[in-house]
């Protein structure tokens, strides 16, 4: 590359090569690169790129005119700058030469600064993000209104962080000037008005922090028919009545870190196949920092096929995907004594992510708003096994986008996937080549002395079903002789039961 370039693209667009700025006016040029630097070092296909020109009037010589344009642009930028690559166009550059790359990573630096509870040094980070910006980003640029409407929603939540950071910190007075800026910029935020109240009555100001959400309140009416919601009221009644906690920040121990919930079981072993479900896991629930986009994915299929030993497989191995915690529940919908309520689990998620109990509320809807308060800017992994049906699963979905959550059910869960958008796999029964794999390693040392046929009567028997296979080898193993009838044992392995991988004794969640 014939020197070096830096990228801004937090206000308007600005290339500089070697500390002196690149003049690039022509409004499609201009597209082109925004879109290449957002997606910097990932491929851009021709055809998003004549979406971000034209947004959805392009003319027929299109596809000319964009290669047209990448000419001019590598011309201006130096050569090695745009790569051709199949089927569009890639930019090679450095997370330093990008401020929206260098933004996403202090937050990301933030995010671990607070989950080590070291808040000053959390808000210096966020103070050094939000300094990158200067404006508002491609305000012309209409086919690139999708990612502006992201990074905007990046920006407001690393500000919203920061100024709550600063509350706690006792820099009410300080704040109180940025957060009526913030409201008035985002006047349906409500977080932001919650904060800027609390502030208010930290900072003596009870009377201003009431009429703060009388504003409220009838802002939301006349805009939108709706009352305020159920935290921003029970804020304000915490300051009618004066409750000395409104007084107190959080409280903090150095060193003591955010709770991070580790909940999933065992995995079941040993586990064979299902590469395509694992796939198909991996598409819908692989969190993307550039795009926050919620992710909901149903596993269905019969009982005993491997629900859930395929989805703990999956989420152990992808752990790392998770960092502020994996949360699980049983939700009962086997049939074998009562399910639990929504209510009762959302109680057990709070306690796990390190809620007071004393501080849950007692009130439903204001219990679900909390849990979606501490899941809003986690990555968390939400495991629901064996849900009964959808009314059972949606109290239970969290609040943040970045939040992701495996729903496995012996039902479609059709409303589900109609309402939320979920993704939904179907596991199938194992093909025979897969269980009779599974089968041998189920037998293992005891192969020899039982002989082939037997495991081939077993694998027969079991119909690919999983459970049956693993509960018949393990009879088998336990008491099996020359005059066995093997067949007779696979066959009373209780396929229909919920539990897929485990002896009796041990039962798994399905």
């Amino acid at each position: 590359m014939g020197g070096a370039l830096e990228f801004r693209v937090l206000g308007p667009l600005r290339v500089f090569k070697d500390g002196a700025e690149l003049q690039i006016c022509a409004n499609r040029e201009l597209a082109i690169l925004a879109s290449l630097v957002l997606n910097a070092n990932r491929v851009v296909s021709v055809d998003r790129l004549i979406e971000t020109v034209w947004a959805g009037s392009a003319p027929r010589s299109a596809w000319r005119q964009i290669a047209i344009c990448v000419s001019r642009l590598r011309r201006t930028l130096g050569a090695g700058a745009i790569e051709t690559s199949s089927p569009g166009y890639l930019l090679r550059a450095g997370a330093d030469t990008i401020d929206w790359l260098q933004f996403r990573a202090l937050v990301a630096r933030a995010r671990g600064e607070e989950a080590g509870r070291d808040r000053e040094d959390t808000v210096q980070l966020l103070r050094e993000a939000l300094a990158l910006w200067r404006g508002n980003p491609f305000e012309d640029l209409r086919g690139l209104r999708y990612d502006v409407a992201r990074m905007e929603e990046s920006r407001l939540e690393a500000m919203e962080a920061c100024l709550e950071l600063e509350i706690e910190l006792g820099h009410h007075h300080e704040v109180i000037p940025e957060l009526l800026a913030l409201v008035a910029e985002c006047p349906f935020r409500e977080r932001v008005r919650a904060q800027l109240m609390l502030a208010q009555y930290r900072a003596g100001r009870r009377a201003e922090a009431l009429r703060t959400y009388q504003e409220t309140r009838r802002y939301l009416l006349e805009q939108i028919g709706l009352e305020p919601g159920p935290a921003l009221r029970r804020l304000h009644d915490q300051i009618l009545r004066d409750e000395s906690a409104l007084m107190r920040p959080p409280a903090h121990r150095p060193g003591t870190g955010l709770v991070v919930p580790s909940q999933l079981p065992p995995q079941v072993l040993p586990f064979v196949g299902r590469n395509e479900e694992t796939v198909a896991l991996d598409v819908a629930m692989r969190p993307d920092p550039g795009v926050a986009v919620p992710g909901t994915m149903v596993v269905s299929g019969p009982a005993g096929v491997g629900k859930t030993a395929l989805v703990l497989r999956w989420a152990h191995n992808r752990i790392d995907w998770f960092p502020d915690g994996q949360l699980f529940a049983d939700m009962g919908g086997n049939g074998e004594g009562p399910a639990p309520e929504p209510d009762a689990v959302v109680d057990r998620f709070l306690r796990a992510l390190g809620v007071p109990a004393a501080e849950i509320p007692l009130d439903q809807a204001e219990k679900l708003a909390l849990y979606r308060s501490w899941t809003a800017r986690r990555r968390l992994l939400v495991v629901l096994d064996n849900a009964r049906d959808s009314e059972q699963v949606r109290p239970l979905l969290p609040g943040g986008a970045n939040c992701r959550v495996i729903v496995t059910s012996a039902d479609p869960l059709d409303e589900l996937v109609a309402r939320q958008g979920a993704h939904r796999e179907f596991v199938r029964p194992l093909a025979a080549e897969v269980a009779r794999e599974l089968a041998d390693m189920l037998v293992g040392a005891a192969h020899a002395r039982l002989g082939a046929q037997t495991v081939t009567d077993l694998v027969a028997t079991s119909s690919g079903n999983p459970l049956s296979l693993r509960l018949g080898a393990a009879r088998m193993c336990s008491r099996a002789g020359p005059r066995h009838d093997l067949a007779r044992i696979a066959a009373s392995a209780p396929a229909s039961s919920s539990c897929d991988a485990s002896p009796p004794g041990d039962r798994q969640p399905t």
